[in-house]
């Protein structure tokens, strides 16, 4: 089941999962905004981009194959899909500087930011 990992990138994904909790945790009240189409629009728009060139980045970085980029891309994402689901269900708890109906804008926020690193791991792909 897990022949595919590739544990320098989880273990980065686990990295950058950990620094970006934290600093959710220090001022996500400052980024996420329920009530805020237009700034919600403009962060989804944002790190779409920036999670695909981070996972192209990392993929890059640990030398793998280009046909190995979507398993490292899973690798790398694994850390915000498993843990994630536990920080919106606990989000007041985890994130008490956020009011709690923010939770739903993170987890969609989350599956956009996973759904980026994936499309960096396939974009551009020759031979796809």
């Amino acid at each position: 089941m897990f022949a595919h990992l590739h544990p320098r990138l989880f273990l980065a994904g686990l990295a950058i999962w950990a620094a970006a909790t934290l600093a959710l945790r220090a001022g996500g009240q400052h980024v996420l905004h329920p009530g805020d189409a237009a700034g919600t629009i403009v962060l989804f728009a944002v790190s779409l981009p920036v999670t695909a060139w981070t996972v192209r980045r990392l993929c890059r970085r640990f030398r793998l194959p280009r046909d190995q980029w979507i398993a490292g891309a899973v690798s790398a994402l694994l850390p915000t899909l498993l843990l994630d689901p536990f920080s919106s269900a606990f989000f007041p708890a985890v994130f008490p500087n956020m009011a709690p109906e923010t939770a739903g804008l993170f987890g969609g926020w989350m599956l956009w930011c996973c759904a980026g690193g994936v499309m960096g791991a396939i974009v551009g792909r020759s031979g796809a």
